[in-house]
């Protein structure tokens, strides 16, 4: 198979699954591939597109069933991924997409880059004194969904998830706006609509809460989320700000979950991933690989009683017909 392990080189698990992640993703190896190389030996050592490219070959090459990412994990750390710490998934892949994105010189392959990963959403604000409303247009890497409402309660499904992430906000009291037509704060309904998805589709699940006491828990409880995905069957007309061509690619099959376990100071990090080019899942815990099957994936939904279990943190959904 395509699939191979990535040696733990010392709490690397996080890195690992955010690696394996992209490189099953053959949308996003097929611009790695492409990258202009680095001429000096200083430049290849220090160019983090290029290291996940010698990664790749060397996963490819098809002899040995894992690899050390030691190379690469030196690399990111001259750009403070510190080696030897645990790191949060999610941000981990941010700060990886924007440091490929920033290291590719091919304009054209940055451009690729951005459409695979990027997310186009419109954010109004309107007054609910004189109607008056402002439009702002603004990207992001994922859909950072809260797993609980305002009022504490757990969200119970994925899509419950998506529909209070859109739903439009009532600023009122002290987080009224200054209205310029009006010439006062007054009360402003707050919205978002989604104008773009890419064919690559992160997905984080906010499962780590913060208190004001600066203690960090982890929200376990059962949360499913499906194979497949069709966002106009989950947001109204009102949240959507796009063409029926846009809309008509926003169906979408799971490709990976990066699923987190333990606790928020002791955990470890795996991925379930599809292979795109055979369709079976496959379980990556550093150098272990296995082949699983949906009811495995499905483990990771969590469980409110079993705060050490594994739960699903980040999912990647790909488009079943990109345009």
């Amino acid at each position: 198979t395509g699939a191979v392990g990535l040696y733990n080189i010392g709490q690397s698990c996080c890195l690992n699954s955010v690696l394996q992640v992209f490189l099953m993703n053959i949308h996003f190896t097929g611009i790695l591939r492409r990258i202009t190389v680095p001429r000096c030996a200083v430049q290849k050592r220090n160019n983090v597109p290029y290291q996940m490219l010698l990664l790749l070959e060397e996963m490819q090459c098809g002899k040995r069933k894992a690899v050390s990412p030691v190379d690469l994990a030196c690399c990111l750390s001259a750009y403070r991924v510190k080696l030897f710490v645990q790191h949060d998934a999610a941000q981990l892949f941010l700060t990886l997409w924007n440091l490929i994105k920033r290291q590719m010189k091919k304009p054209e392959l940055v451009e690729e880059l951005s459409y695979l990963y990027t997310i186009c959403v419109q954010e109004h604000l309107a007054c609910q004194k004189c109607s008056s409303e402002t439009k702002r247009n603004s990207s992001m890497l994922t859909l950072p969904l809260p797993v609980l409402d305002s009022n504490s309660h757990m969200l119970k499904t994925l899509e419950d998830c998506l529909q209070y992430f859109f739903r439009p906000e009532e600023l009122t009291d002290h987080n009224m706006c200054f209205c310029e037509q009006c010439g006062r704060k007054t009360p402003f309904l707050q919205s978002m609509k989604l104008v773009h998805l890419p064919q690559t589709l992160t997905i984080h699940l906010k499962r780590f809460c913060f208190e004001k006491s600066a203690y960090v828990h982890k929200l376990s409880h059962y949360l499913p989320f499906p194979q497949d995905l069709d966002f106009n069957a989950i947001l109204t007309e009102n949240q959507c700000q796009a063409d029926d061509n846009e809309k008509a690619a926003w169906q979408y099959e799971l490709f990976a979950v990066v699923a987190h376990s333990g606790s928020t100071s002791c955990g470890h990090y795996c991925a379930y991933i599809r292979s795109l080019t055979e369709c079976k899942w496959y379980c990556f815990n550093d150098s272990e690989v296995c082949q699983v099957w949906w009811d495995d994936v499905k483990c990771t939904y969590g469980h409110f009683k079993l705060h050490w279990g594994e739960t699903a943190y980040l999912l990647i959904y790909m488009k079943k017909h990109p345009q």
